[in-house]
């Protein structure tokens, strides 16, 4: 009984890809910022090979392992973009040629006339801003008001906060799901975001019931290959939402990472076939676009303690792949995401160990590579490198 367990370590980018100047990231580097810190203590990531992917053998804090537990790649991403879902997207087959619609002065006036429409409040804000700034800076008006805080970033994203006993959850998804059905075409927004938060001023704190509203991919994806040949795919974390459930069988809602560790554990207990996709976003939201590479590398410490455990409970035909979909290194001068390169690497049982599979051109590799462990047929992007790292 085949079964893959592919882990995206959200946001953890190990170098500037040839391409970040075009993106104002020049030199960035989440995994160096996390090394130069002095906090990183990751011997499981060690061990499998994290180290010895290109590019980062002279920045290891300690000896290269010799003999790596897995085989391993840094991939570049060949979509246009930095953001999550395009990253994701890739993962599974599609290469972006466009890039998501993004707002650098705000959203325009078109949208958010439709918006006030669609709620009958008002709108503040409507610029690029920290989330947890745009609530310190427009929380009290809002609670006096009403009026809901509509921000941006550098992403396409729509993002929407509001008090919990202003606007009841139920009610903020609602506003959520209807702005989504007229952001088309020319604003065809990667992204709307409900942003909830609680808590009295000066002192508001957003909450764990973020939900997000993709669009919808633009053609199948390696999930909806997996789904139509009978084979389970479930997604863990904010999986569902980016591929706008298309595709998953299976949703398993977390608000964090020791959650979404908890649901990955489960399921490695459990007899299904097929895909268990995890993505773990407090390395990004919490830490990456917070500036706060402390709090970043202890994150990864704690997901490092708990791999070896992820490790000993693989059945002797299971597969984990851990990988990233982006970059938003701590220690850059803003608190977006950046164009970095990402690590790619694959253990089991009957996988080879210490493969260097080089630069990987596109994410999609790893879908392909999936589709073909299930023996489908690809007609998606990327290449499979199963037979490099398939001992038998």
């Amino acid at each position: 009984m085949k079964r893959v367990f592919l882990v995206v370590l959200d946001s953890f980018g190990i170098g500037a890809a040839p391409d970040a100047s075009s993106y104002g990231d020049e030199g960035a580097s989440t995994v160096r910022s996390l090394v130069e810190s002095g906090f990183l203590c990751i011997p499981s990531l060690e061990k499998l090979g994290l180290f010895s992917i290109d590019g980062l053998t002279d920045l290891s804090y300690k000896k290269v392992v010799r003999r790596p537990s897995a085989s391993f790649a840094r991939m570049q991403e060949a979509s246009k973009g930095k953001d999550t879902t395009t990253g994701h997207w890739e993962l599974m087959g599609i290469v972006s040629k466009d890039a998501f619609p993004t707002y650098p002065n705000g959203f325009p006036d078109r949208i958010i006339k439709r918006l006030i429409e669609i709620t009958g409040r008002g709108v503040i804000c409507n610029k690029p801003y920290s989330g947890t700034e745009a609530i310190r800076d427009y929380g009290e008006e809002h609670v006096r008001t009403g009026s809901l805080i509509v921000y941006t970033s550098a992403d396409s994203v729509f993002q929407i906060a509001a008090h919990e006993k202003v606007v009841p959850l139920n009610v903020l998804y609602n506003y959520c799901r209807e702005i989504r059905k007229i952001l088309i075409e020319e604003d065809n927004v990667c992204r709307v975001i409900a942003r909830p938060f609680t808590g009295d001023f000066p002192d508001f704190v957003r909450t764990s019931n973020r939900k997000d509203f993709s669009v919808l991919p633009p053609s199948a994806t390696a999930l909806d290959l997996l789904q139509s040949e009978g084979y389970g795919v479930i997604g863990v974390g904010k999986i569902s939402d980016i591929f706008a459930g298309k595709g998953i069988s299976e949703n398993l809602h977390t608000k964090n990472n020791a959650e979404g560790l908890d649901a990955l554990e489960s399921c490695l207990s459990r007899g299904f076939e097929g895909l268990c996709f995890v993505n773990l976003v407090d390395f990004d939201m919490l830490y990456g676009h917070r500036n706060d590479v402390e709090g970043y590398a202890l994150a990864l410490n704690s997901f490092d303690k708990r791999l070896d455990d992820i490790l000993r409970k693989l059945r002797s035909d299971d597969m984990l792949i851990i990988t990233a979909d982006h970059g938003c290194d701590p220690g850059d001068v803003s608190t977006d995401h950046t164009r970095e390169f990402v690590p790619m690497l694959v253990y089991g049982r009957k996988i080879k160990e210490g493969v260097n599979l080089g630069t990987l051109e596109t994410f999609a590799d790893v879908g392909a590579t999936i589709l073909d462990y299930f023996g489908i047929k690809n007609r998606l992007c990327g290449t499979s490198f199963l037979g490099e790292v398939l001992a038998c």
